[in-house]
């Protein structure tokens, strides 16, 4: 009978090691499942077609046709009013926030002030284009300019034309130096840092 005993001993033992185990698996697995849950939606890795340097890139290192890109794609949808000037350009301010600095949040916030006083947003549509021919492809070492790892200047040349009452009133060639800089303040928000 005592055979019989510590074999049954011996095997609820073994079931309980198990249970043990199954416990510690389960919060290995859900460690691991909050760890995934709570990681990055999007990691922007940068990894040009760039035959200088081949597949060898600093994961920090930002290509200057990226930089380039980010400007225009911030400076079109920022100078872009599709229906009333007056309403577009503060509701772009608002909503590109998260990608531009205090101090041009600030010179914005004060550009449409005084543009919005004198009366030249009101019902105006604008669209900004870059001008063909003038775009980064062109002459790529002049409209990025690397000042460190964290900043750039990139220069626009853009087409902006004003529309009232479906007429053009406006149309400017002109140039833009934009300051480019990298602030990681809320990657939620602005995943292109």
């Amino acid at each position: 009978m005592s055979r019989f005993l510590k074999l049954a001993d011996s095997q609820r033992a073994h079931i309980n090691s198990l249970r043990i185990a199954i416990v510690l698996i389960a919060l290995v697995a859900a460690g691991l499942g909050f760890g995934w849950w709570s990681s990055p939606k999007q990691l922007t890795v940068h990894v040009p077609p760039d035959l200088r340097s081949g597949s060898t890139r600093m994961w920090w290192d930002v290509p200057p046709q990226s930089v380039y890109t980010f400007g225009l794609y911030i400076f079109q949808q920022m100078n872009r009013w599709p229906v009333d000037g007056e309403l577009d350009y503060q509701a772009n301010i608002t909503r590109l926030d998260a990608y531009i600095t205090p101090s041009c949040k600030h010179y914005l916030q004060s550009d449409f002030e005084l543009r919005r006083s004198s009366g030249e947003l009101r019902k105006r549509v604008r669209g900004v284009y870059e001008i063909p021919g003038r775009g980064y492809g062109d002459s790529p070492e002049t409209r990025t300019v690397t000042n460190s790892i964290d900043d750039w200047t990139v220069t626009l040349d853009i087409t902006a034309d004003e529309y009232y009452g479906g007429q053009l009133v406006k149309r400017a060639l002109a140039r833009y130096p934009l300051h480019v800089v990298r602030m990681d303040v809320d990657p939620e928000t602005n995943p292109f840092g």
